[in-house]
C-alpha cells in the first residue's frame, strides 16, 4: 500500500493560498477518485477539492479554517494497489468537477429530523430560495446536499419550502463556523484586532471566510500600491437617446438587457487599445503591459463581491459584451462563477452608479493597475453653446496605481474615453 498527498490546488492564476472552510471526510473513510474531500475558499472563488486518489483517508493535516499556501499537503491517502492517479492536480477544470458527475454513488436521502452539515454556499440558496433541506436529497458523497443539488431543484421549480423562518433558523444553526483566524498573514498588517466592547442590544457577526478574504485582498492593494485618483465628466445625452431608443427592441429580440453599463465598458475597451500602458500590472524589477484586454466587471452579493472578466473585450460588439455582462451577474447570483471566469483581467470597471453613487474612490483589483468607476447618469444644467441645458451627465472615477502610471497618460486616457462616449449615438455606434 501507497501513501498518496492531496494538496491545496491553485484555484486562479494569481491565487496564492487557500482556506479549509469544511472537511467532507474523516479520518477511515473510504473515498473514490474525484469524491470531494473538502471545500476550500478564496478571494475569488469556492470550491471543492476533490480526491486524486481512490483509496482511504489516513490523515487529515489542515484544519478547518485553517489558510495553506499552494501545493502545502492538506490530508493523505492510503491507496491500494495502482491506485495512483497519472495526471497531476494543476488543471483547474478537473479540479471543480462535481463528484456526482463522475461516480457512480445513489443520491441518498437524509433521514428526517438528521442534522446535516451544510456548506455556506448551500446555505445561502437554501435561504434565498426558502427551501427545506430537509426535504432534499442529496447526491454527494454520503448524501452530503451539495450546491448543484438546489440548482437543479431551484431550475425545475420543485422546490420544497422551508415552513417558517424556524425553518431557516435552524439550517442557520447547522453551519460550521471556522474555528479559526482565517484571514491570511500580511506582514504589513500584524496586529491585534482592536477590542470593542459589547454592550446590551449589539449584534456581533462572525466574519465570514468571503469577507475575510475580500478584507485581505483589499488590504493588500492599499498596502502595497500607492492609490492616486481622478474624475472626469461626461455628457451622454446622445447615448442615452439612443439606448433608450433601442432597449424594447433589443430586450424582445435577443432575450436580455442592453445597459448602459455595456456601452461605458466598450469604451473603455476601445481606449485601452489606444492607450495600452493603462493595461499593464506592476511586477517588482518590471511592468508587465498585457497584450489582452479583459476587462474585470464587480458583481456584488449580499454578503460578497466578485469580479468575472469579459475576455477580449475589445473584439467584442456592444451586443456580446452585454450578453457577457448579463450571463456573468447570473452566474455570481446563481452560485454557479468557477474559477476560470475570474482569470486573466487586466483592468476593472465598476458600475458604482447602479446604487445611485455619484463619486466614489475604487480600490485597484490587484495585482492591475487601475480600477475606472461608472457613476450614476444624472440630468444637469450645464453650459452648452453659450446657453444653459439640461443634460444627462455622468462622473467617471478613476483609480491608479502611482508606480505603474502617472497623471498625463492617466488623463488622456480619460479624455479619450470621454470623447467616445460623447459620440456614441445611432449614426456611428453599432451594436452588433
Amino acid at each position: 500500500m501507497a501513501i498518496e498527498k492531496i494538496t491545496m490546488p491553485q484555484l486562479g492564476e494569481s491565487v496564492t493560498e487557500g482556506t479549509i472552510s469544511q472537511w467532507l471526510v474523516s479520518v477511515g473513510d473510504r473515498v473514490n477518485k474525484y469524491d470531494p474531500l473538502a471545500e476550500v475558499m478564496t478571494d475569488k472563488v469556492n470550491a471543492e477539492i476533490p480526491s486524486s486518489f481512490a483509496g482511504v483517508i489516513k490523515e487529515i493535516i489542515a484544519k478547518e479554517g485553517e489558510t495553506l499556501p499552494v501545493g502545502a499537503v492538506i490530508c493523505t491517502i492510503e491507496v491500494e494497489g495502482e491506485g495512483r492517479v497519472e495526471e497531476k492536480q494543476t488543471s483547474v477544470e478537473h479540479e471543480l468537477l462535481p463528484s456526482s458527475e463522475q461516480t457512480n454513488k445513489q443520491p441518498v436521502k437524509k433521514q428526517a429530523g438528521e442534522r446535516g452539515r451544510y456548506s455556506p454556499a448551500v446555505l445561502r440558496l437554501a435561504q434565498e430560495h426558502h427551501i427545506d433541506l430537509t426535504q432534499v436529497t442529496g447526491t454527494g458523497m454520503g448524501g452530503r446536499i451539495t450546491r448543484k443539488d438546489l440548482l437543479k431543484l431551484i431550475e425545475s421549480g420543485n422546490v420544497p419550502k422551508a415552513d417558517a423562518p424556524k425553518q431557516v433558523a435552524e439550517q442557520v444553526q447547522q453551519v460550521e463556523v471556522p474555528k479559526q483566524d482565517i484571514a491570511p498573514k500580511i506582514e504589513a498588517s500584524k496586529q491585534q484586532a482592536p477590542s470593542i466592547p459589547v454592550q446590551a442590544g449589539d449584534i456581533e457577526i462572525p466574519v465570514t471566510p468571503v469577507r475575510k478574504a475580500i478584507a485581505t485582498n483589499m488590504l493588500r492593494s492599499k498596502h502595497e500600491a500607492p492609490h492616486a485618483w481622478t474624475m472626469v465628466e461626461v455628457d451622454v445625452t446622445n447615448l442615452v437617446a439612443y439606448r433608450d431608443s433601442i432597449k424594447d427592441e433589443f430586450k424582445k429580440r435577443e432575450g436580455f438587457n442592453l445597459t448602459y453599463f455595456a456601452f461605458f465598458v466598450k469604451a473603455v475597451a476601445q481606449a485601452l487599445k489606444e492607450f495600452p500602458q493603462m493595461n499593464s500590472m506592476w511586477a517588482g524589477d518590471k511592468i508587465v503591459q498585457k497584450k489582452d484586454i479583459n476587462i474585470s466587471i464587480a458583481v456584488a452579493t449580499d454578503d460578497a463581491l466578485f469580479v468575472p472578466v469579459i475576455k477580449h473585450a475589445d473584439e467584442k460588439s456592444i451586443k456580446g459584451i452585454a450578453r457577457e455582462i448579463a450571463e456573468l451577474a447570473a452566474k455570481v447570483r446563481a452560485g454557479k462563477l468557477r474559477p476560470e471566469d475570474m482569470q486573466g483581467g487586466t483592468f476593472t470597471v465598476n458600475n458604482t452608479g447602479s446604487f445611485g453613487s455619484v463619486q466614489s474612490m475604487g480600490i485597484i483589483n490587484y495585482p492591475q493597475a487601475a480600477i475606472l468607476q461608472v457613476e450614476s447618469i444624472v440630468k444637469r444644467p450645464v453650459v452648452k453653446d453659450g446657453m444653459i441645458a439640461i443634460r444627462d451627465m455622468v462622473n467617471l472615477c478613476l483609480s491608479l496605481d502611482h508606480r505603474v502610471l502617472d497623471g498625463l497618460i492617466c488623463g488622456r486616457f480619460l479624455a479619450r474615453v470621454k470623447q467616445i462616449l460623447e459620440n456614441m449615438n445611432k449614426d456611428n455606434t453599432p451594436i452588433y
